[in-house]
């Protein structure tokens, strides 16, 4: 795994953006650092991708600011890597010498934009600023979604089960036959299942059960 996947999460204040920089330019990498505390951001400034992955990633909402030409690797084979690696930072690139395939490829890569040197300050607190709320909505859903893996995994096999042919549709009856069991047992276990679940309708157990990637309808 890639350096440990830059290291385990640092912790931070909760919900306090970091905005990471690498840039070989140092003089380019205090300008941006200086720009974006000046807006209340905290910042972390690397000279290469080779120093960012010996460094731990903030625990916070984030995102990554890469020139695109750095000594050794460059931004976008960086951006792959960060990738295969489960890395989810959007980056914001920049480049003195981009071009449309250059920005076609990063997007398609899922950078959050291009931008080229020199830019206006304000391009830059804009993109960032973007960046940083995919970031923070994504470390929302990411919470939720752990939240009912938790969930599911407290239930037994026959509760997991269960659950399927719940979100299917079928009714006691009709699970009672499908697995075997007496329909008061059903009930029985229906019961723990939604409670452990912490919903009380289908509606609401067919959504987790979405969330999950537990296809019970159809």
């Amino acid at each position: 795994m890639m350096r440990e996947a830059v290291r385990s999460q640092k912790e931070a204040p909760a919900d306090e953006p970091v905005v990471i920089i690498v840039d070989d330019d140092a003089d380019l990498r205090d300008a941006l650092a200086n720009l974006l505390g000046s807006v209340g951001l905290k910042v972390s400034t690397f000279g290469s991708a080779a120093a960012m992955l010996d460094s731990e990633l903030p625990n916070a909402p984030s995102c990554l600011v890469l020139d695109i030409r750095l000594p050794g690797i460059s931004g976008l084979e960086f951006q792959c890597q960060l990738a295969r690696s489960g890395v989810r930072l959007p980056i914001v690139f920049m480049t003195g010498h981009g071009d449309i395939p250059m920005s076609v490829k990063a997007m398609k890569a899922g950078a959050v934009d291009f931008l080229t040197k020199p830019f206006r300050d304000q391009d830059m607190i804009d993109a960032v600023s973007n960046a940083i709320e995919r970031d923070r909505g994504r470390r929302q859903a990411d919470g939720a979604l752990d939240s009912v893996r938790e969930l599911y995994k407290s239930l037994t096999p026959r509760e997991s089960e269960l659950m399927w042919f719940v979100t299917k549709g079928l009714l006691n009856k009709q699970i009672a036959a499908a697995m075997g069991l007496a329909e008061i047992t059903v009930k029985i276990h229906r019961g723990n299942m939604m409670k452990k679940m912490g919903v009380t309708s289908v509606a609401e157990l067919t959504r987790l059960a979405a969330v999950l990637g537990i296809h019970g309808t159809g």
